[in-house]
């Protein structure tokens, strides 16, 4: 009778609240994982500001079960009129948007009060905890980024504390207990510490301070990984917290987006007039701005290359557009072969192209996962710490791509530096490159086993459904 009940309560459907950061790379994963819970029957309530709904929408498999809810996104001093998420201000602003974002708390409050979700996902609002738990629902800390970084930065045992040399110093290895792993930082790659470090003049908490508190205050820990490529960082972050740390999956991009939405046209036929592998494809994610000079070094370093590409990149800081910031007598050197785009693209359906054959990446936890499920050779250029650590994983652990060599004091490339790496991936005679790309094969084959992905999403789901019945009891 007992086997029964438990059995009736694991195939219960429930009801997830989603509330993520105002960030495109955070609002895109919260719906991918969104998707895969409607997929088995849940029904999902994705809190997102008003205006940027109409943006995700096509990405929203199950309309039926999964529902919208809009968020209005205060106005506060510093921040431009109508901007609602980081796509909308620059890198610096940051801190305003995350004030706005906070100054929902009550409206999100009096949301779950009415909706009474069982579970609420969320990343950068820690505060969430505090008030579901008197309302009896859970509250899980999703992790988006890679479980590595988080537990190279965000355990108890790591201490941030300023941004003096001292504390880079400590940063640039691994805390204390860390397995065992090719994971490290450069100095000049610590771009962000006096951020984290830097105490809030009304809460006293730095962003280290305020996100590992939200990670010990939360029921659960889930990372939008698999243990196949992080299976020992999610285990020190369980023996960190003392709670259970879910896997949701290795997070592949969903098939059947870039099926119902194929590659736009022109773009598909640009890509055609070239022989399959050849195009190098180069793109930092949504929110990379680079300066002039790194904007020039890079599209110089693909030009030097002679081979054909298409570069999808924001226009660098200065710049209204990517043409008015291109080199001298560019345009006039690639044309036929080579094109700079400002805009947004479809990054999954390029990558898929047959005539792709690298990319060249920021290495964002997202573009990461997009990169090792494709044909293409990997190239990596990352720029904040999250992004560097993942590129140590892919260059040291899996041995599946190349990072573009850089200056240790300031990090500087060239296109120099830039055409060799790319070179080196992509000549057929270098035993480089073929090794990477057969262990890129053995690694993709892994992960596309038929059921692998599908085993983690309803091994997650059991487990959550644990949760439900223990809470009932």
């Amino acid at each position: 009778m007992e086997a029964a009940k438990m059995n009736s309560s694991r195939s219960r459907t429930f009801h997830a609240a989603m509330h993520p950061w105002l960030a495109m790379g955070h609002l895109t994963p919260f719906l991918h994982l969104s998707n895969k819970l409607a997929e088995r029957g849940h029904r999902v309530s994705f809190f997102s500001p008003t205006k940027t709904i109409s943006k995700l929408e096509s990405l929203n498999l199950y309309p039926h079960l999964i529902s919208f809810v809009p968020l209005v996104v205060p106005h506060v001093d510093g921040l431009p009129l109508g901007a609602e998420t980081m796509s909308d201000v620059p890198p610096s602003m940051a801190p305003i948007l995350a004030i706005a974002f906070h100054s929902l708390q009550n409206h999100v409050e009096a949301l779950l009060l009415d909706l009474k979700p069982d579970f609420v996902f969320y990343d950068l609002a820690g505060w969430v905890p505090s008030f579901t738990r008197p309302l009896g629902i859970k509250s899980v800390y999703h992790i988006i980024f890679s479980a590595a970084t988080v537990a190279y930065f965000l355990v108890p045992s790591r201490e941030i504390q300023d941004d003096d040399i001292k504390t880079k110093m400590r940063l640039m290895s691994p805390p204390p207990g860390f397995p065992p792993s090719p994971l490290n930082l450069h100095l000049h790659e610590l771009h962000a510490i006096s951020f984290w470090a830097r105490k809030n003049e009304n809460t006293g908490l730095s962003l280290y301070d305020f996100l590992s508190t939200s990670m010990k205050q939360c029921d659960i820990i889930c990372a939008r990984t698999c243990r196949e490529i992080e299976g020992p960082y999610c285990d020190y972050l369980e023996s960190q917290y003392a709670k259970p740390v879910l896997l949701t999956g290795p997070a592949l991009p969903d098939q059947e987006v870039i099926v119902t939405h194929p590659l736009e046209e022109k773009w598909a036929n640009w890509l055609l007039g070239f022989k399959p592998g050849s195009v190098l494809y180069c793109a930092f994610g949504s929110e990379r701005v680079l300066r002039k000079d790194e904007f020039q070094e890079l599209v110089q370093g693909l030009e030097l290359t002679g081979m054909p590409f298409l570069v999808a990149l924001k226009p660098p800081s200065g710049a209204a557009t990517t043409e008015e910031a291109l080199p001298e007598g560019f345009e006039e050197r690639i044309r036929g072969r080579g094109v700079v785009h400002g805009g947004w693209v479809q990054q999954p359906q390029i990558l898929a192209h047959p005539s792709v054959g690298c990319f060249v990446s920021h290495c964002g936890f997202g573009s990461m996962w997009e990169s090792l499920m494709n044909d293409c050779q990997i190239v990596l250029l990352p720029h904040l710490e999250d992004q560097c650590l993942n590129s140590r994983i892919l260059t040291g652990g899996l041995k599946v791509a190349v990072e573009v060599e850089r200056r240790e004091e300031d990090g500087w490339f060239t296109r120099e530096s830039v055409c060799s790496a790319v070179k080196a991936v992509m000549d057929e005679e270098s035993q480089i490159a073929a090794e990477l790309k057969a262990n890129h094969c053995k690694l993709r084959e892994l992960l596309s086993t038929d059921g692998l992905e599908s085993s983690y999403m309803d091994n997650f789901i059991k487990k959550l459904q644990d949760v439900m019945i223990m809470s009932s009891d």
